[in-house]
């Protein structure tokens, strides 16, 4: 038994997820026992061991809410707003007129601030899972344009030099030089998105949806002083967002395993 703890113990380290699992551990530790200790009242923050007890008693809503906002909110208009961005930057490459004011446009576009948009598409798409959808693509479809239009201008001039010298057409130089010299731009702005994705989502069920969601739980909740409901619904949104981060970012190993930023030691 000791040995297998220790053949644990030893391979976690290895993969260095010892280091922040034992200072996860020391956090919520401190926060029981302080929060028990010096009698911090619920309303202001519960101990851990209650929004535990909450999560498993509510575990039924708190999945209606995952489905509603991230299922179908969230992943919804990340697809889009992404495959739109990667779309038009490809297609931006062929028209150097849109490609030259295309960065411009889109970072005024970005700098709109999403809690002025949400509103307003919430009013345009309904209060479903629609308008949230609309605003993650919107949230989504800049950083993934960027991305990829830097990304695609990543691949040297030497490079495309010897790609005209083998009499490669456009689709050959792009599948073979220019898509893969561009995959660590697209696959940072695809994690940037995975962020957005979700506050989108929960922000945008602020400003109206129907009787379910993260962000009109926790609006609501907050209303009726149930913080350890709330504090869930945290929880929950901080999983699902390392969950999908963390797929991505396996996703960027598998395709780039080639490019430098991957190599180890």
């Amino acid at each position: 038994m000791m040995a297998l703890v220790v053949s644990l113990v030893s391979s976690g380290r290895r993969a260095g997820v010892l280091p922040p699992l034992v200072l996860g551990a020391a956090i919520l530790l401190l926060w029981e026992v302080g929060t028990r200790g010096f009698g911090v009242p619920s309303v202001i923050l519960p101990p851990v061991s209650a929004i535990a007890v909450r999560m498993v008693a509510s575990h039924a809503t708190l999945w209606e809410d995952f489905s509603q906002t991230f299922l179908k909110g969230a992943l919804s208009g990340y697809i889009i707003g992404c495959g739109a961005g990667f779309l038009l930057a490809l297609f931006s490459d062929r028209v150097p007129f849109l490609q030259r004011g295309l960065l411009q446009v889109g970072n005024f576009l970005a700098a709109m601030p999403i809690i002025g948009i949400a509103p307003i598409l919430v009013m345009w798409f309904g209060f479903d899972w629609q308008s949230k959808a609309a605003v993650v693509a919107v949230m989504c479809f800049f950083p993934m344009l960027v991305n990829t239009v830097q990304g695609l201008a990543a691949a040297g001039a030497m490079q495309r030099d010897l790609m005209r010298t083998y009499a490669a057409s456009y689709g050959q130089s792009m599948t073979k030089l220019r898509l893969p010299a561009a995959a660590p731009f697209i696959f940072n702005g695809l994690k940037i998105c995975t962020t957005l994705a979700l506050i989108g989502a929960i922000v945008a069920e602020f400003f109206g949806s129907p009787i379910r969601g993260m962000g009109f739980r926790i609006s609501t909740e907050v209303g009726r002083l149930n913080l350890d409901m709330v504090w869930a619904e945290i929880v929950v949104a901080a999983l699902a967002g390392s969950a999908f981060y963390g797929v991505i970012t396996l996703l960027e190993r598998a395709a780039t395993f080639w490019h430098p930023s991957q190599r180890r030691g």
